[in-house]
């Protein structure tokens, strides 16, 4: 069982003040390619899984961020770390 839910918000600064909706994009695709279970909502995504997979994740989608060619990145984290074990559905299952 994964042991950790993170919630990311990436805001990259883009080159020329161009539209970040293809950024998002493309940093919720680093997430699909790796597998990770995850939800996206309007404002974040949240990812379900182990810890330090998870954060290996977010490094490559700031890392995509700066080679599409963003200045930087805003990353804003939610971390919900619980070592015996945590899914997105124990959290939400009263409101399905």
């Amino acid at each position: 069982m994964a042991n950790s839910l993170i919630s990311i918000q990436i805001i990259p600064k883009t080159k020329n003040g161009e539209d970040v909706i293809p950024y998002v994009d493309e940093a919720i695709k680093v997430i699909q390619e790796a597998g990770i279970k995850h939800e996206v909502h309007p404002l974040e995504t949240t990812m379900e899984g182990e810890f330090s997979e998870l954060m290996e994740v977010i490094r490559r989608m700031n890392e995509r961020m700066i080679e599409m060619g963003s200045k930087n990145v805003i990353s804003q984290v939610k971390i919900l770390y619980q070592p015996e074990g945590i899914t997105m559905d124990q959290l939400t299952e009263k409101y399905q």
